[in-house]
Parts: structure tokens; C-alpha cells; sequence
């Protein structure tokens, strides 16, 4: 009895969070954060699974107090022109602002966010994580 629910959780996931090829476990090029990103709702998040102790002090200092288990890609969805659009958590400065994620290649994951409309963007490459690390 137990699948049913499972089933139609499944089924209300949109088939391409489903299959994305941004699904996986992301680390930043320092290695000091790792994010996993998933299914969510009706798009995509990306939520931190491992961080180092200063990537911790740094996020509590910009007011998030607990880094791990706090999803930093929020809600991103398959834009019209074929991208994938959402809202990006900058810890260490406490705000969200929005973003984009893009692939280059198969396992580079770049995560864009920019603070006022196009101005003040910067971007974040995430490299994939093989399963077995």
C-alpha cells in the first residue's frame, strides 16, 4: 500500500527533473562545499550535502547558520528559451538572487547569479562527483 504514495509523487515530477542531466552531487573548485542536486517540487534544487568548517563560519557570519541541509539552488525550472532559470542562495552574504545553471560539458555544472537584473553577476563552476565518492 506503502508504493501508491511513492508512485504518485513520481508521477508529479516533471520528466525532466526527472532525467536532467543536472542530477548528481557537485562540488565547488575549492572543494569546501558539495550540493546535490535533485528533484524539487516541480523543478530542480541543488542543496548542500557537505561543507568545510570554513565554508560554515563564513555562511553563519552572512546569517545562515546551519550550511548543510540548506538547499543554495532553489527552484529552478526549464525556461523558455530552453534554459533553466531559478533562485541562487548566497550564504555568506544572506540574500538569494536570481540565477541560471548550464552544463558545460558533462560534468561542469555553471551556476550564474546576478545581483541587480544582468549587473552584478558572477559565476560558480561545480564539478560532478563520481557515485562511488
Amino acid at each position: 500500500m506503502r508504493i501508491l504514495p511513492l508512485l504518485a509523487v513520481l508521477l508529479a515530477t516533471p520528466a525532466a527533473a526527472q532525467s536532467s542531466p543536472f542530477a548528481g552531487t557537485w562540488r565547488n573548485a575549492g572543494d569546501s562545499v558539495r550540493i546535490r542536486v535533485a528533484p524539487c517540487g516541480a523543478g530542480l534544487c541543488g542543496t548542500v550535502v557537505a561543507a568545510s568548517d570554513k565554508a560554515k563560519a563564513d555562511a553563519a557570519a552572512g546569517g545562515t547558520p546551519q550550511l548543510v541541509g540548506t538547499p543554495l539552488l532553489r527552484d529552478f525550472r526549464r525556461a523558455p528559451d530552453g534554459g533553466w532559470a531559478g533562485t541562487v542562495l548566497v550564504p555568506d552574504l544572506g540574500t538569494e538572487v536570481a540565477g541560471t545553471l548550464a552544463l558545460a560539458g558533462r560534468d561542469t555544472l555553471v551556476a550564474t547569479g546576478c545581483l541587480f537584473g544582468t549587473l552584478g553577476c558572477k559565476e560558480q563552476r561545480w564539478t560532478r562527483v563520481p557515485a562511488s565518492k
